[in-house]
């Protein structure tokens, strides 16, 4: 059975990879799936802690569904805005269209 210790690692692990991959990608789905990586992130504590902590209450679990809504509104946003930018620019890399734009 992991520890809470264990789990944390993993969420910050994922954090940081998540993150790296947000400030270094070009490409904006890249971008997108890193920022979702960064959420699950943020849900793997909550469940850690919502097991480790008082498994009686339904905090953490409800945390986390909220989580994933959040994430999957963000993935619809995030892709409708990638499509519109592509019919504009022909484009989905980030600097190109940021040279674009201006």
């Amino acid at each position: 059975m992991p520890s809470l210790h264990e789990y944390l690692l993993l969420a910050a692990a994922l954090f940081s990879i998540g993150l790296a991959g947000a400030l270094t990608r070009r490409h904006i789905i890249l971008v997108l799936v890193s920022i979702e990586m960064m959420l699950n992130a943020a849900n793997v504590n909550l469940v850690a802690f919502w097991r480790y902590g008082n498994p009686a209450a339904t905090d953490g679990v409800m945390l986390v569904l909220f989580g994933i809504a959040i994430a999957g509104a963000e993935a619809a946003v995030g892709l409708a805005l990638l499509i519109a930018i592509y019919r504009r620019f022909r484009t989905s890399r980030i600097e190109e269209v940021a040279r674009l734009k201006g």
